[in-house]
């Protein structure tokens, strides 16, 4: 097992400047027990969703509430894959994705709340194995996404922030508050 060394905080050297609203998010030593947590966060905001509002949007042209539990999916993989290709080595530049565009072409509003939730917690613990077995070089491994240089632990940290950012988005927008 590593030792947390490697699992703290990425400099902003690491990241672009748009994912430090994510990574300032996560104020914990260990980004993994973060991730972790985040399953079980996430199964309590679906719980306090009644099936009548599953499909709520708080305003015209904004994602319904099941559009952002499948958008949390399409971000934790390409975080993931990310992390894997940057992990194992990959020089070539990772390609950026609009979020916006992949909500808009899911099927998402279709599919009922509990699957997403399931799906969302497939992929992270897929993810999570992945990130418990790198090594401190792994960790450290600085790839590009689009133009912009991105670490393995940048991408933990930005997978964690992300959802607490949606997190906080489902409590204020949504007004769903997690059952615990």
């Amino acid at each position: 097992m590593k030792e947390n060394a490697m699992r703290d905080k990425p400099p902003a050297s690491e990241y672009a400047a748009p994912f430090e609203r994510y990574v300032s998010l996560v104020t914990e030593a260990d980004v993994l027990p973060v991730l972790e947590r985040q399953i079980d966060e996430l199964t309590a905001y679906a719980a306090a969703v009644s099936p009548d509002r599953e499909s709520f949007r708080y305003a015209p042209g904004k994602w319904s509430v099941r559009q952002v539990f499948g958008h949390l999916t399409d971000g934790e993989r390409v975080f993931a894959y990310r992390a894997f290709c940057i992990s194992r080595g990959e020089s070539a530049a990772l390609p950026t994705f609009d979020e916006n565009m992949y909500v808009e072409r899911s099927p998402y509003d279709r599919v009922p709340l509990g699957d997403l939730r399931a799906e969302f917690v497939d992929v992270r613990r897929a993810t999570l194995q992945l990130l418990e077995r790198l090594d401190d070089a792994a960790w450290r491994s600085v790839g590009k996404s689009g133009t912009n240089p991105i670490s393995v632990r940048a991408l933990a940290y930005i997978m964690a922030g992300h959802v607490r950012h949606h997190f906080h988005g489902l409590t204020q927008n949504y007004k769903i508050v997690p059952r615990a």
